[in-house]
C-alpha cells in the first residue's frame, strides 16, 4: 500500500499562487493531480511520468505546472494565476498503468480562490 500525503492548500485571492505538495511513500511511475469542485466530476489536473512526461488539460494550461523529485517522492503542483473556478478538492494520486486507472489516491487539500 503506497501512502501519499498532500499539503499546501489555502486560501487565495483570484490572480495569486498557491503550491502544492504531495509526498509518496514509494517512487510510483505515474503520478498526478486531480481535482473535484462541488457538484462536478473529478478531473485531472495535470499528470506527469517518472521520466518527466506532463500532460495538462486546456483549462490549467500555461498555468499549472506539475514537477517531481525521484529521490524525495514527492511531487508538486505551482498554480498561478488562479480563477475562481480553481476552487475545488486537489487530490494527488498514483498509478502503475493509466491515470484512468488509479492505484492510490491521497486525502486531499482544499484550494479556495476568492474573486
Amino acid at each position: 500500500q503506497v501512502q501519499l500525503m498532500e499539503s499546501g492548500g489555502g486560501l487565495v485571492q483570484a490572480g495569486g499562487s498557491l503550491r502544492l505538495a504531495c509526498a509518496a511513500s514509494a517512487n510510483i511511475y505515474k503520478m498526478a493531480w486531480f481535482r473535484q469542485a462541488p457538484g462536478k466530476q473529478r478531473e485531472l489536473a495535470a499528470s506527469i511520468t517518472r521520466g518527466g512526461i506532463t500532460n495538462y488539460p486546456d483549462s490549467v494550461k500555461g498555468r499549472f505546472t506539475i514537477s517531481r523529485d525521484n529521490a524525495k517522492n514527492t511531487v508538486y503542483l505551482q498554480m498561478n494565476s488562479l480563477k475562481p473556478e480553481d476552487t475545488a478538492v486537489y487530490y494527488c494520486a498514483a498509478a502503475y498503468y493509466s491515470y484512468d486507472d488509479v492505484d492510490f489516491w491521497g486525502q486531499g487539500t482544499q484550494v479556495t480562490v476568492s474573486s
